[in-house]
């Protein structure tokens, strides 16, 4: 029987994020950001109290892009995510195991969510970030690290949410993880970002030795498809192999537009150093359409959903129209991401191949990085998104003395440049030993009184919500 907690409070406190540079993703451009860091005190049933943390950027017009809300706005709704959710988790004064507490709340945040017009994936954000500092507070109570604890499953992740599979799949799934001692960076390209030359793609200074490389699209096949020829010229020139993804973040409108790339990706002999090194393509159509959308004979590519994967059902209903994978994200739920691998797992057993990937560029140094590298070193991703510190200069706001103190707990993930602590990247990867230590990924937490409280919005009355 796993561990039985109970949730006893938790706190959200803020830190601002400025960029070194812009970074543009479809339509949006971000050019800064705040991140969030929660504070969770819980009783471990006969065995005293324990804290645990998280943190994460709270990423603007990505969790919802609806046009009409502003960048702020949709930043708000994480607000009201996380305290919607601190709220739920809060009311249930019991015992249960960390996945019973976030099983028994995860609906009721998305119907109080809903309520407001703030839709299932940024409803997801409020209880993805507590149960993170959930298990950090039960691992560190139990001196257990995450990679062993989770292989007992000390959270007791069942099937209850996931009734295509079984419980013993899951734990199956868990005793068989052994973690990854290496994850290779995958560089992110954004819209905006520069090409040719120095300060390009192939540049080592600009990339880290990158030997996976994420290409945004912008939805019209043939303007794509003429900047991805660019991209591949400076790519073929690298002295080592490569590999690439593609994500078009909701971007192509339909299957006839996302044809019409496949066809140029297969066809055009100047988009072979692209067509021939690619992986899969990424979130091309919007994720309110895309299950209306069989991907047909489009499925000779391997395509994933991102955005869309906003609940449990999310990658079964995937499968069916022909996806091939799913992306994890620790800001959409570490138990979820646990609960898809394991069906990647299962189902690849059949015959075919499905998989998992790790795809977020929000990960800053600290905490957040830490957790969501631990979280894919688990359940198997080798390359990941991983440069967030490309866009952020380092710790970036936070203070000399917190930085320090991740950089003397995990000497392998971090390194002092000149006055700044970095992420520090071996042959294109990241070190994952030093995540050993008990707790989630940490051995250290954030100075709470650096911190400023998190801003707390208004619900949204209906009035508003009708505007």
């Amino acid at each position: 029987m796993p561990p039985r907690i109970a949730v006893r409070d938790i706190s959200f406190f803020e830190r601002p994020i400025p960029f070194a540079k812009p970074f543009r993703f479809g339509s949006v451009v971000i050019t800064s950001s705040v991140q969030v860091f929660v504070r969770a005190e819980i009783e471990i049933e006969g065995k005293g109290t324990a804290i645990g943390a998280a943190a994460e950027m709270m990423a603007s017009k990505w969790f919802d892009k609806r046009a009409h809300l502003s960048p702020q706005q949709t930043v708000e709704e994480l607000r009201r995510s996380l305290a919607i959710a601190r709220d739920l988790y809060l009311a249930r004064s019991g015992f249960d195991s960390a996945f019973g507490h976030h099983a028994a709340v995860i609906a009721a945040q998305v119907e109080a969510c809903a309520r407001e017009d703030i839709p299932p994936l940024a409803a997801g954000f409020g209880p993805a970030e507590i149960d993170k500092a959930i298990l950090d507070a039960l691992l560190r109570g139990l001196g257990s690290n995450f990679f062993d604890g989770m292989a007992q499953n000390i959270a007791g992740i069942d099937a209850r949410l996931s009734p295509d599979l079984g419980d013993a799949d899951i734990a199956q799934f868990l005793r068989g993880r052994r973690r990854l001692e290496r994850v290779a960076i995958r560089h992110t390209v954004g819209m905006d970002d520069q090409i040719e030359g120095e300060g390009g793609v192939a540049d080592v200074r600009e990339n880290a030795g990158a030997r996976y490389f994420k290409l945004k699209l912008n939805g019209d096949p043939d303007t794509d498809a003429a900047r991805l020829i660019r991209i591949g010229a400076e790519l073929a020139t690298l002295p080592h192999d490569y590999s690439v993804t593609l994500d078009a973040n909701e971007q192509y409108a339909d299957l006839k537009a996302l044809g019409a790339l496949v066809e140029h990706l297969d066809c055009d002999a100047a988009l072979k150093p692209i067509g021939a090194k690619l992986l899969y393509i990424e979130q091309p159509m919007p994720r309110d359409s895309f299950r209306q959308s069989p991907l047909g004979a489009l499925s000779r590519r391997d395509i994933i959903i991102d955005e869309a994967d906003d609940s449990y059902d999310a990658f079964p209903a995937a499968r069916a129209l022909g996806y091939r994978g799913i992306s994890s994200k620790s800001c959409k739920g570490i138990y979820k991401s646990v609960v898809n691998a394991t069906r990647a797992a299962k189902w690849s057993a059949d015959g075919e191949r499905f998989f998992i990937s790790g795809e977020d560029l929000t990960c800053q140094a600290g905490l957040g990085v830490q957790q969501d590298l631990a979280l894919g070193a688990l359940i198997g991703v080798t390359h990941a998104e991983r440069n967030g510190h490309h866009y952020v200069d380092g710790f970036a706001e936070t203070p000399a003395a917190e930085a320090e103190a991740f950089l003397s707990a995990h000497p392998d993930l971090y390194i002092e440049e000149g006055a700044k602590i970095r992420l520090s990247i071996h042959d294109g990867d990241l070190l994952t030993e030093s995540l050993t230590a008990p707790g989630f990924a940490s051995k250290v937490h954030p100075e709470w009184t650096a911190l400023s409280p998190l801003q707390q919005p208004k619900a949204k009355t209906l009035q508003e919500q009708s505007i």
